[in-house]
Formats: C-alpha cells, sequence, structure tokens
C-alpha cells in the first residue's frame, strides 16, 4: 500500500510542476484592452467637466487613471489660461499684480469637487481591496494551519474526504498579497506532499479521485477550445486565464493521461493566444492606418494657422472649411498611444490657433464699433442735455453740429443701433418741438399741469390719511397723473419727489398685501411713472440691465446650492444636510422668481 501512496506523491509532484507552469504563464498572460481611446484635445470646458462626472461613476479605476491623465492637464491649462486672461485685464484697468485675486467659477468648483471625489473613492476602493488580501492571507493560513494539523493527527477513514476539502476551501479563497503567494504555494503544496508521504490512504480511493479529476479537466478543455469561436478576443482571454486557475486547482489524475490532458489544454490555450495575437497585430495595423490618416488632416489643419483677413464673410467660410476638417478627424478611429499625444497637439494647435485668430479679429471690430458706439452716446447725453434749453438760436445750431458729426461716426453694435439712434433722434426731436411752441402759452400750460398733479398728490396723501386705499384706486390715480404735461422747469424734480413719497405711503397702507405684492405695486408705479419721463428709454435700459445682473447672480448661486447637493450623497449626515440646503435652494429659487417677475414687468412698460 505504501508503495502506491509513493506512486501518487510522484504523480501529484509531476502534476503540481504541470500546474506551476500554467501559473507561470498566467502571470505573464498579456490581457487584451480595448484600444477605443477618447480624444479629449478638442473637448471645451465645460465637456471636460461633464467627462470626469461620468468617470466618477465608473468602477475601473485603471481606466479612470488613464482618462484623468489626458482630462487634467488640458482642463489645468484652460484654467491658467483664464487666470491670465484676468490678470493682463487687472492690469490693463490699473490694477497691480499683487492685488490681483482670481476666482475659479462653477465649473471649476464642479471639476475640483468631481476629481476629489474620484481620488477619495480610489482609495478607499483599493483600502479595502487591500483588507480583503490581507483577509484572504489569513484564511490561507488558517486552511495550512488545518493541513497540518490533519497531517500530524491519527490516520481515518475520513481523512482523505477533510483533506479534499481543505483543497477546496483553498481554491476559493481570493488573492492574497503579492509579497505572500510564493511563500503560501511553498507551504501548500508541501503539504500536500507531506499528505501523500505519511497517510495511508486506500489506493482506490485516490485512483477514483484522479479519474473525477481527469474529467473535470477533460470539461475544462473543451470549454477552452470552444473560445476560439468568441467575437471579442478580450472576453475570451479573460475566461482562459480563469480556466487556468480551474486547471491549477484540480488535484492530481491518473499519471497515463497527465501528458495527454496538458497538452489537450495547452493546444486550446495555445490556440485562443494565436488569434489573440493576429487581432494585436490587424489592431496596430489599423491603428498604423489611422495615424497616417490623422498625419494627413494635421498638415492640412496647419495652413489655417497663418490665415488672416479683413472681410468678414470671408473668416466665415474658412469657419465652415476648418469644421468640415474637423469632421473628418473625427471620424478616423484611434492611433497608437505613443504617439496620440503629439498628433493631437499638432491639430489642435493648429485648430486653436485659427480661433484665436479669428477671435481677434472680431474683438478687434468689437473694439472699433464699441468706440463708435460711445462716441454716438456721448452726442447722445449731449443732445439730451440741450433738449431743454430755452436758448433756441445758440442750441439749434449745437444740435445740427451734433448731427453731422453723427453721420461721419461709422457703425456700432448691431444690438445697439436701433436703440441708440432712437434716443438721439427723440432728443432732437424734443428740442425742435419745443421750439415751435409758443414759450408764453407753455408757460401757462405748465402752471395748469402743476396744480392738477399737486391734486391728484393731494388725493393720495387724503385716501392714505383715511385709510380708503386700493391698488385699483392708485392705477387710476397714476393714469390721471401721467397723462398731465409737463409741469414748469423749476418745480420737476419737487413734485416728482412729492408724488414718489405719496405713492409709497399709499402702497404701504394698502391692507391685504404681502411684501411681495407692495414691492411689485411700487415697481409697477415707478415703470409707469417712467412712460411719460424724457429720459424713459435710458432709465429703464439701466433698471433693466440691474435687473438682468441679479437674476444671473441668483441663478449662479442656485446652481451652486444645487451641485453641492449631488455630492451628500455618502454622507454619515446626509438627509440633514439636504433638507438644510432644500431650504436654501427653496429660498434661492423664490427669489429667483420675484426677480423674473419683476423683468417681465419691466419689459412689458
Amino acid at each position: 500500500m505504501m508503495e502506491n501512496d509513493k506512486e501518487v506523491q510522484e504523480a501529484v509532484g509531476q502534476e503540481d510542476s504541470l500546474l506551476v507552469q500554467t501559473h507561470h504563464e498566467e502571470d505573464h498572460e498579456v490581457e487584451v484592452e480595448d484600444h477605443h481611446e477618447v480624444d479629449y484635445s478638442g473637448f471645451t470646458k465645460s465637456e471636460l467637466v461633464g467627462a470626469v462626472k461620468e468617470l466618477a461613476k465608473e468602477d475601473n479605476f485603471k481606466k479612470v487613471d488613464l482618462a484623468l491623465k489626458d482630462i487634467k492637464p488640458l482642463f489645468d491649462e484652460m484654467r491658467a489660461a483664464e487666470r491670465k486672461e484676468a490678470l493682463d485685464k487687472f492690469k490693463a484697468d490699473g490694477g497691480i499684480e499683487e492685488d490681483f485675486e482670481f476666482r475659479l467659477d462653477e465649473l471649476d468648483h464642479t471639476f475640483d469637487a468631481t476629481t476629489k471625489l474620484i481620488r477619495d473613492r480610489r482609495n478607499e476602493y483599493f483600502r479595502n481591496l487591500e483588507n480583503r488580501k490581507n483577509e484572504n492571507l489569513r484564511k490561507k493560513n488558517e486552511i495550512l494551519e488545518s493541513l497540518r494539523t490533519l497531517i500530524d493527527g491519527e490516520d481515518s477513514a475520513h481523512s482523505f474526504q477533510t483533506f479534499k476539502e481543505l483543497q477546496q476551501a483553498w481554491k476559493q479563497v481570493g488573492p492574497v498579497p503579492p509579497a505572500h503567494i510564493k511563500t503560501l504555494w511553498a507551504n501548500y503544496n508541501a503539504l500536500i506532499d507531506r499528505f501523500y508521504d505519511h497517510r495511508n490512504i486506500y489506493f482506490e480511493l485516490k485512483e477514483l479521485d484522479r479519474k473525477k479529476n481527469l474529467e473535470a479537466k477533460h470539461e475544462l478543455c473543451v470549454r477552452a477550445e470552444q473560445l476560439t469561436a468568441k467575437e471579442k478576443i478580450k472576453d475570451a482571454v479573460k475566461e482562459l486565464n480563469e480556466l487556468h486557475n480551474e486547471f491549477k486547482h484540480i488535484g492530481p489524475v491518473p499519471k497515463d493521461d497527465q501528458e495527454t490532458v496538458w497538452q489537450r489544454f495547452k493546444a486550446a490555450s495555445d490556440a485562443v493566444y494565436a488569434k489573440r495575437d493576429e487581432f494585436v497585430a490587424g489592431l496596430q495595423t489599423e491603428l498604423k492606418a489611422n495615424f497616417e490618416a490623422k498625419s494627413a488632416i494635421a498638415e492640412e489643419a496647419q495652413t489655417f494657422q497663418q490665415f488672416t483677413t479683413d472681410r468678414i464673410k470671408d473668416w466665415n467660410q474658412k469657419t465652415q472649411d476648418i469644421l468640415a476638417l474637423q469632421k473628418r478627424w473625427d471620424a478616423v478611429g484611434g492611433t497608437p498611444r505613443a504617439k496620440s499625444k503629439e498628433l493631437n497637439k499638432k491639430f489642435w494647435s493648429a485648430f486653436k490657433q485659427f480661433f484665436h485668430n479669428k477671435n481677434q479679429f472680431f474683438k478687434k471690430l468689437d473694439e472699433e464699433r464699441d468706440g463708435n458706439l460711445k462716441a454716438k452716446q456721448q452726442l447722445v447725453a449731449r443732445a439730451i442735455e440741450l433738449k431743454a434749453s430755452d436758448d433756441w438760436n445758440k442750441t439749434s445750431q449745437e444740435l445740427k453740429q451734433l448731427q453731422l458729426q453723427w453721420k461721419d461716426i461709422g457703425p456700432v453694435p448691431e444690438k445697439q443701433r436701433d436703440k441708440i439712434f432712437k434716443e438721439f433722434k427723440e432728443a432732437c426731436d424734443f428740442f425742435f418741438n419745443q421750439r415751435r411752441g409758443s414759450q408764453v402759452k407753455a408757460d401757462q400750460e405748465q402752471e395748469v399741469n402743476l396744480k392738477q398733479k399737486e391734486t391728484i398728490i393731494d388725493e393720495l396723501i387724503s385716501a392714505t390719511v383715511a385709510g380708503n386705499t386700493s391698488v385699483e384706486q392708485l392705477d387710476e390715480l397714476q393714469a390721471k397723473f401721467n397723462e398731465i404735461g409737463f409741469v414748469p422747469k423749476n418745480a420737476i424734480a419737487s413734485v416728482k419727489q412729492r408724488f414718489t413719497d405719496a405713492v409709497a405711503k399709499y402702497v404701504n397702507s394698502i391692507s391685504g398685501l404681502s411684501a411681495a405684492e407692495r414691492e411689485q405695486t411700487l415697481l409697477q408705479s415707478q415703470l409707469s411713472g417712467l412712460k411719460n419721463d424724457p429720459q424713459a428709454d435710458r432709465k429703464l435700459y439701466n433698471k433693466e440691465q440691474t435687473l438682468r445682473k441679479q437674476i444671473q447672480k441668483a441663478e449662479n448661486d442656485l446652481s451652486t446650492l444645487r451641485n453641492n447637493l449631488e455630492f451628500f450623497g455618502r454622507s454619515k449626515n446626509a438627509e440633514k444636510l439636504k433638507e438644510e440646503f432644500n431650504g436654501k435652494i427653496e429660498e434661492a429659487n423664490q427669489n429667483l422668481i420675484q426677480l423674473k417677475k419683476q423683468l417681465k414687468m419691466l419689459k412689458s412698460v
């Protein structure tokens, strides 16, 4: 019986040798990866932020690290360019560099917060992975100790069954820290040898176990042979590595079948590796062809760098050409990783230089038109100053000179053209209309108008004191007030101030109005009063710009609050923080709604 045991031990030794060979081949296996790479070179700042948000959901941290390696330098470059532009503007406006403070925008904050989230998740993942490996190391050491106890204990009919259970448990334990792998396997194999050296196990039981192991390995051979039919070679290689691991952990087979089953399994593996090598070779050929195609496109792009013209039409046509070139670039697949960075830089540098030159052209054009706008605004301001003058002859001559200067000034920005011309024309028309009237008659009418307006003011005050106020009555009195013509020049400011004060007190005395409704009623009153103001357009414009700035700030604040809310999902105090931020979001939202209502009212005037 001991001779049979020795045969088993020798067979196990040979089987282990084959398993070690399989193990080493698996360790040196080159995993086939997807070669589809995202080209981030042409991404905008917003698109880069969107990309890192998607990466934050990814669990493949190798993929995440490769992507961040490409994205972060691009984002940092954009941020540095923005900072330089802001600093240059700050210095151009008279500031000194020591006082400059660069404020990050919402995209900067989102990018930094998201990359930090990715780093935290990555660190947590590898921390947990290391903990699992250490736990697996502990489990394997326990199994080794159980094997020692079994070997050193008394032989029994159940020893072999216990031995097989420990082998199965060993197989099921996951990976351990790399530093302990060789030592563990050496101890494990040594204990296996000792088991067969010192235990009197029935030879028939051993032979039955070998046959079962042989059947299991034949099944693995069949599965390995079927892998060449898989469409995705990456999946085939991955599954083959798993089969190698199973093959390694199955016990010994009959001695006569050892070499045969191993050669069959090896032949199936070689077929998969050959297909992988063929795929990689084909992929390299495709990547090389893509590189040549993109190199030609990059050369075409170089011609756009020096393009210049003083015609808007030519710039627009050239823009269409380079965008068509970009579509051709995007349609070409990936290129060899080692050459991609330099090639991308060559293409996108030319692409960005073209648009930089274009932006500089239009910036200069805008500066010229802005200069024309400022010149015309000065003429408008002067015309507005003159329109109420009663020095008819002198003012008439000066306004005519302003009209001649207006014709000599070039075009202004399209959005401002009609508005500023209307302001200038209204100022001139006002003066000349005034000159045509009888000054005496005008003075008399203005005195009558003044008395009528003061009567309405008195009505407002009386109604306020009596507590007999309503929005309807206010609208009626204000309509009457606005319909009354001009008052004497020396009474304009005082009657206007009296009316404004009377309306404010009147609105405050109206019962049943909320604070927001009182504010809207006062705003409506102010806007209604501007209709007949000689400077109505300018005042309405200034009011609109102020409201738009307030709305933009409110929208930015609301967006920041909502963005920050996304990062509390894993916090221990998530619900409490969410409740607090939801309250702030609601308050900011209500403020935004009120501002938009005010803007809507303003635009309806």
